[in-house]
């Protein structure tokens, strides 16, 4: 299986090292702009060889676009107009609605399956790329229906190869869904970076920074040039996961202004229902992940 992947980040590297690994790919092919993370990415092993755009999407089985969401809405019109009819082609956007928008009336709509593996670290570049990021992840396959059924099924058997478990939505679904479970979180921890950082005895407090501050903060170190275009491509439906955090951001300054020990104590009690929603969803998974391996094994 020939696979040309386009952008040698975090998210494309890793699918590299995973699809070598896993022996799904026979030929990787790798499409950057950067002549630094080209190098790298051979350097690495990641990829076999650079080509640029035009030719590597010629004559492969899969193309994978793994760059930020606006070069995306940019590059996949590009990539259907090239590939050959047989070839499928996936995207690992965080945003879905707007890139399948612009590409709805292409001739070859039904080549594309539009994809969000659920998955990442705060760092970027080849040198972040790694085994196992993906594995018992979720992928969301988005407007399945529209894709070609031998493109779906080859995208659906490359994503599972590679450790992930599927989820279908349609793109405005999975947008919504995101802004809660992963745009929220990453806008959440730049805003509590910026208010630290606005602290004047900021130095005192980052020497007295636990384990706890760390990891809420640590989505803030993401690049800001991944992370830009996906909050302006979501930006309605962030700003809405926004105004409901600022909410209950209100509410528990509200339990403190006000002295209210009581609604302080509701609130977070409340809040640690949370234990429960996540147990039983993680069980669930665990259920999913059975029957979805008893499916691929017939």
């Amino acid at each position: 299986m020939i696979v040309t992947i386009i952008g040698l980040g975090l998210i494309g590297g890793s699918i590299a090292v995973d699809l070598r690994k896993t022996g799904f790919a026979t030929e990787l092919i790798g499409v950057d702009n950067s002549e630094k993370h080209c190098e790298k990415a051979l350097q690495l092993g990641l990829v076999d060889q650079i080509k640029p755009l035009q030719q590597a999407v010629k004559g492969v089985d899969i193309v994978l676009v793994a760059v930020p969401v606006d070069k995306i809405a940019v590059v996949l019109p590009e990539v259907l107009d090239l590939i050959d009819p047989s070839t499928s082609v996936t995207d690992v956007g965080s945003t879905k609605h707007v890139i399948c928008q612009g590409v709805d009336n292409h001739p070859r709509r039904g080549n594309y399956v539009p994809a969000h593996p659920m998955s990442g670290t705060e760092n970027s570049g080849p040198e972040a790329a790694m085994e196992g990021l993906f594995k018992e992840k979720i992928c969301i396959i988005c407007d399945q229906e529209q894709a070609k059924p031998q493109h779906l099924a080859l995208i659906e058997k490359m994503y599972h190869t590679i450790g992930l478990d599927l989820a279908y939505m349609t793109s405005d679904e999975q947008d919504h869904s995101t802004a809660h479970v992963s745009h929220l979180p990453h806008a959440t921890s730049f805003a509590l970076a910026n208010a630290v950082l606005d602290v004047n005895d900021r130095h005192i407090i980052f020497d007295l920074a636990s384990g706890g501050f760390q990891s809420t903060v640590r989505l803030a170190k993401s690049s800001p040039e991944m992370w830009g275009p996906i909050f302006m491509q979501n930006k309605n439906y962030v700003v809405e996961s926004l105004e409901l955090y600022i909410k209950h951001l209100e509410d528990f300054k509200h339990s403190l202004e006000s002295d209210d020990d009581e609604k302080l104590m509701e609130l977070m009690r409340n809040a640690n229902r949370i234990r429960e929603v996540l147990d039983g969803e993680s069980q669930e998974l665990v259920r999913l992940q059975s029957t979805t391996t008893k499916l691929y094994r017939k």
